[in-house]
């Protein structure tokens, strides 16, 4: 009975950061109301503070479920491809997808917490920052892992990472901003591109 209610009450708790989530990636995670959270969540006020009495702890626990969200999405589909080159093209067709599927009324719940919280110390921003890192680093570890097959040439990794992060962080804007039809095949196609200048064996990558 313990064990039930135990996983029922997990289970609400992961719905409601689910809806944080999408909230905040319009709203920011400053814009998260708990009398709001609690009405689009479908869960009674009490029932929402059983699980958080605490703002900044709702705000660090909506960090951490986008950030498996973002592994769900984004990073586990990847790393069914080979380890290097050809993972390193996956994660970034990942992360276009997961903005073309529309998983955010947002787009990017990451993108608008770095610029809700780059200038705001705290542990948020900490988190925040955390997760970004964890990301590039992700991307230049494929890139040296390429360099360590042979399949990358000439190419400074660190960079590579920056380059592939900073286009996809366009791509949202543009997206939003301007034309949806040409934002995400710009993207894809200049990492596309950017790779193959460098890759040993170009055809490990498609062509276009």
């Amino acid at each position: 009975m313990e064990d039930g209610r135990k996983a029922r009450g997990q289970r609400s708790r992961e719905a409601i950061l689910t809806h944080a989530v999408s909230l905040a990636s319009v709203d920011g995670l400053d814009g998260l109301s708990l009398g709001r959270l609690a009405e689009v969540a479908g869960v009674s006020k009490s029932g929402f503070f059983a699980h958080w009495r605490d703002k900044r702890q709702l705000q660090l626990d909506t960090i951490d479920r986008a950030r498996r969200q973002w592994v769900e999405h984004v990073v586990s589909p990847a790393l069914r491809h080979p380890s290097g080159l050809r993972r390193l093209y996956a994660l970034h067709q990942s992360r276009l997808r997961f903005y073309a599927d529309g998983v955010l009324p947002g787009g990017c719940f990451f993108f608008a917490a770095q610029v809700e919280f780059d200038d705001r110390p705290g542990p948020v921003r900490t988190e925040v920052a955390r997760a970004l890192t964890d990301w590039l680093g992700l991307l230049r570890g494929e890139a040296e892992k390429a360099i360590e097959l042979g399949e990358l040439r000439d190419i400074d990794p660190e960079q590579l990472a920056y380059e592939i992060e900073a286009l996809g962080e366009a791509a949202v804007i543009h997206i939003r901003l301007l034309r949806r039809d040409t934002a995400l095949p710009h993207a894809r196609r200049a990492v596309l591109q950017r790779l193959r200048a460098h890759a040993t064996d170009p055809s490990l990558l498609p062509e276009d």
